[in-house]
């Protein structure tokens, strides 16, 4: 039965990659990236590991989930047709990575094995930055899913994936229907890496911030009783 075994790229620096999964993609013989942007595919290079990417795939694909769904299926085929395969994606496979969701669901009961190893994602990483524990309630949301919320939450948030100043302003304006537009947030940006970024802002400047991008989150902390 040909395999496809799932492993964490991690928050941002080599460090933070599992042995277990650094040994894996050393000795994979086909290794598939989701995206080759990431802080730590300059490391994956620098080891001399050869890798395709999805890259590619983003241009045609008409909306995220489309593109989600074509990444899954296409592992699927490469899977049959050669084989055991390493697939690596951004943090841990396991927190807000939709295309492993979606392969694990296209396997189930198919010809091809999935495995899927813990890895560490960005929320270990600002659980220490920031000084929280989850276990006092804590709700992670992609940006594109802040309008699903119906009511201020009594949960702090993390938004994740506000990735360019349009999502920015999106997420603005739907997080301004529940909050003042004062509410102090925490801005986050390239956690875990040389150049981080934490800062404290009121909600209303979100989409002025000069470094929005892809490694942009947000943590709106809980109503204050």
């Amino acid at each position: 039965m040909p395999k496809i075994t799932v492993v964490g790229l991690g928050p941002g620096r080599p460090g933070l990659i599992t042995m277990e999964s650094w040994q894996l993609m050393k000795e994979a013989q086909h290794l598939i990236l989701r995206t080759r942007i990431h802080p730590t595919v300059a490391a994956l290079e620098k080891e001399g590991l050869s890798f395709a990417t999805y890259d590619d795939f983003y241009q045609e694909a008409p909306d995220f989930e489309t593109l989600y769904r074509t990444i899954a299926g296409d592992l699927m085929q490469r899977a049959r047709k050669m084989g055991n395969l390493v697939y690596a994606v951004p943090g841990s496979p396991l927190v807000a990575e939709r295309t492993v969701v979606l392969l694990r669901e296209l396997a189930a009961g198919s010809d091809v094995e999935v495995e899927i190893l813990p890895g560490m994602s960005f929320v270990e990483v600002l659980y220490t930055r920031l000084g929280i524990d989850p276990i006092d309630g804590l709700t992670i949301l992609d940006a594109e899913d802040v309008g699903t919320l119906t009511g201020c939450p009594a949960q702090s948030l993390v938004i994740t994936q506000i990735y360019d100043p349009i999502i920015a302003s999106d997420t603005k304006l739907m997080l301004m229907e529940l909050y003042p537009d004062e509410y102090e947030v925490t801005y986050i940006h390239n956690l875990a890496l040389p150049d981080e970024s934490i800062r404290r802002i009121p909600l209303y400047e979100l989409d002025r911030q000069h470094d929005v991008d892809h490694l942009t989150s947000l943590f709106v902390p809980a109503p204050q009783e």
